[in-house]
């Protein structure tokens, strides 16, 4: 099934180089693929998934191992993010 993956701020260098300047990927997933599952061919530090988010929803982190997506989702991942 497809869906869109979309990654911000310093997590867009864990792209493919053609994606790092709309952020986003177009992605070919199994429908029991967990959120994870998703994201581990990325190569993404755990320490730096910090905001998941589904079509615009917060997924909580202890969901994040067990929470699958369907047909058309937008999978969303942000980084900790300081500022003042």
């Amino acid at each position: 099934m497809k869906i869109t993956f979309k990654l911000f701020a310093s997590l867009t260098e864990y792209l493919p180089q053609q994606a790092r300047y709309t952020n986003v990927v177009e992605l070919d997933v199994a429908p029991d693929a967990s959120i994870l599952q998703i994201i581990e061919p990325f190569g993404l530090p755990p320490k730096l998934v910090h905001l998941v988010l589904i079509n615009g929803k917060y997924v909580e982190p202890e969901k994040r191992m067990t929470q699958t997506l369907v047909e058309g989702d937008v999978l969303a991942i942000w980084p900790p993010i300081a500022g003042g």
